[in-house]
């Protein structure tokens, strides 16, 4: 099994963008599914996104037509296109992945390996 290295987060104002990358060193076979989760101090690690190696996406409904998750041809790295960001979306952001296929759901526990976050904090 490898890492994952998230970079990319700041600050923004609100309606601002982001875009967060994830670098994921290794072979694929630890990482059939892979996804971006949020944590606020005090709050429960929240799904936001995740994508398959096929490229199917899920979104938490939250972040639907505002974030985009994606990867690159060679799978080594993850994206996080964050779009119209609200105060609400101030968290550290972890990258995540598991050795099988995506779940329905957008649970911290169906995920093993992690990132060591990165913050992201947006303003009103």
């Amino acid at each position: 099994q490898g890492r994952l290295v998230e970079s990319g987060g700041g600050s923004v104002q609100a309606g601002g963008s982001l875009r967060l990358s994830c670098a994921a060193d290794g072979n694929t076979s630890w990482r059939q599914c892979m996804g971006w989760f949020r944590q606020d101090p005090g709050k429960e690690r929240e799904g936001v996104a995740t994508i398959d190696r096929a490229g199917t996406t899920r979104y938490a409904d939250s972040v639907k037509g505002r974030f985009t998750i994606s990867k690159d041809n060679a799978e080594n790295s993850l994206y996080l296109q964050m779009n119209s960001l609200k105060p609400e979306d101030t968290a550290m952001y972890y990258c995540a992945a598991r050795p099988s296929v995506c779940p329905f759901r957008l649970f911290r526990e169906d995920f093993a390996y992690w990132g060591q976050g990165t913050q992201v904090t947006v303003s009103s």
